[in-house]
């Protein structure tokens, strides 16, 4: 016999809703888990597209950059040298030394005489010429007065510190009231020159003039003196050229020697090697002058 629960079908009405609400549980289950993992795909697909053109732009930026840094490379031109323009320079002032000249002349136009001598060397005309000439023992060497001293040259004493040199001349003298034959002779030394002594020598040549020529060597008191004349007659004249070395005669303090009489002579000798005469005839004295000259006393 059959029993009929009367429960059953309302057991089977209510499980068949649970069953209906599982499955569409399950459903709604799928479906928001598809919406996430979609939304996962599109948020990982958005940071992949981002992070793509990122590194476009900055492979881009950098692609950039190289190419401003790294200029090209210029197309090769014919080498032109280039002249660059000439720069505008000042004038550079620069001062100027003029250095005296190793040499000095001496020209007298009315004598006609010339000669060079050392530029250091001290020359006197006038006056003080005839002062220095008039302080030797033997002034001058005419045979006959009338003698007019023209200039001197004298070595300065500092050439000779320490030495007995007193004094080393030349000087020129001219007389225009001798002969030829008269300029050719000398003047005896003088009395108070005891000393004294006077050597004729034979011609000397110098340039196209031809010298008669004598020396004179005295002392007195604390003075030695030697000189050298030579006398030549050019233009109506008698030109006398003197070399003339005075020493104290004594032994010098100490540290000092006597000079070397030979040297200071040859240094002179320097200054009448350059003596010139320029050919011309010169002024003659009057002639009551000439006649009066002759008659003195020799000097």
């Amino acid at each position: 016999m059959t029993r009929i629960n009367p429960f059953r079908k309302d057991s089977i009405c209510r499980s068949t809703p649970k069953v209906k609400a599982t499955a569409e549980g399950r459903s709604n289950f799928e479906q928001q888990a598809s919406i996430f993992v979609f939304a996962v795909l599109l948020i990982a697909c958005s940071f992949a597209v981002g992070c793509a053109s990122e590194k476009s732009k900055t492979e881009s930026s950098n692609s950039q950059t190289t190419a401003r840094v790294t200029p090209p490379e210029p197309l090769s031109a014919p080498s032109t040298p280039v002249t660059p323009a000439p720069a505008e320079t000042k004038p550079v002032h620069r001062k100027v030394v003029r250095r005296a000249p190793a040499e000095l002349k001496y020209d007298d136009k009315t004598s006609g005489i010339s000669f060079q001598y050392p530029h250091k060397y001290v020359l006197e005309t006038g006056d003080a010429a005839d002062q220095l000439v008039a302080s030797g023992l033997v002034p001058m060497d005419f045979a006959q007065p009338g003698g007019v001293v023209m200039a001197t040259v004298q070595i300065p004493e500092a050439s000779y510190a320490k030495s007995d040199l007193v004094s080393a001349l030349f000087d020129v003298s001219v007389n225009k009231s001798l002969t030829a034959e008269q300029c050719g002779q000398f003047l005896t030394p003088p009395e108070e020159a005891a000393t004294a002594s006077h050597t004729a020598t034979p011609k000397l040549i110098l340039g196209d003039m031809e010298l008669q020529w004598a020396e004179t060597s005295g002392s007195r008191e604390n003075r030695k003196e030697d000189a050298k004349y030579y006398h030549v007659y050019e233009n109506g004249a008698c030109y006398e050229f003197a070399l003339r070395v005075a020493t104290t005669g004594v032994e010098p303090d100490e540290g000092g020697k006597p000079v070397d009489r030979a040297e200071v002579f040859k240094k002179l000798e320097g200054i009448l090697a350059t003596v010139k005469i320029n050919s011309g005839e010169m002024p003659k004295e009057a002639a009551g002058t000439s006649a009066a000259a002759s008659a003195n006393p020799a000097q």
